[in-house]
Parts: structure tokens; C-alpha cells; sequence
């Protein structure tokens, strides 16, 4: 460990690409319940809609930092506000694409 750093933090780059100190990293149980909580959405909820749906609290930097995640894996898409998951096995995407217009 560098000297001057505390405890173990880590140097990130966030999707700004600027450095970001993470002093955890989120557990597997709470990415996988806001992805299941997306999926079950029966409509597009905005960041706040979603956070305030979820079953249990998360603090608000970690669900941020997991939807970062999720958009850098190409798992969602924000719309400016709306968050559309895009991901394998949605139902409401595969209807969208299927009633689209194709453009050659």
C-alpha cells in the first residue's frame, strides 16, 4: 500500500474517466437486487424511482456506482432521465425491437 492512502482504498475511474476514491466495493446480493428490480419494472423509472422501489436500502453512491457498472457493461441505457435495461432476456425490449420500423 502507498504511503498516504487509508485503510483500502482504491483508485477508480469512474465513466468521467476521472479518479474517484472507493473505500468498498458493492456485494453480489445488492447488484443482483437492483438488476432484478429493473427487470421487474413495468414501466422505465428514473435513478430516484428506482432507488426509492428497491427492497432494501442501499446508499445512494453505491447504487449509483452499480449503475455505472450496469451502463458500462452495456446491462442498461439512460435516456437522459429514464433507465432501460438492456440486457439479456427483456421482454419489453424484444417487443420494442419486433414492432420497430427497420431502416435499410
Amino acid at each position: 500500500m502507498e504511503s498516504g492512502t487509508v485503510g483500502k482504498e482504491k483508485n477508480v475511474f469512474s465513466m468521467n474517466n476521472l479518479p474517484s476514491k472507493v473505500l468498498h466495493e458493492p456485494r453480489l446480493d445488492t447488484i443482483l437486487m437492483i438488476e432484478k428490480t429493473i427487470l421487474d419494472s413495468d414501466d422505465y423509472p428514473t435513478r430516484m424511482e428506482l432507488w426509492r422501489r428497491l427492497p432494501r436500502k442501499v446508499q445512494y453512491q453505491t447504487f449509483g456506482r452499480i449503475l455505472d457498472y450496469f451502463e458500462a457493461s452495456g446491462k442498461i441505457a439512460c435516456d437522459g432521465k429514464k433507465i432501460i435495461y438492456a440486457g439479456v432476456n427483456n421482454p419489453k425490449l424484444e417487443a420494442l425491437i419486433r414492432s420497430s420500423v427497420r431502416i435499410r
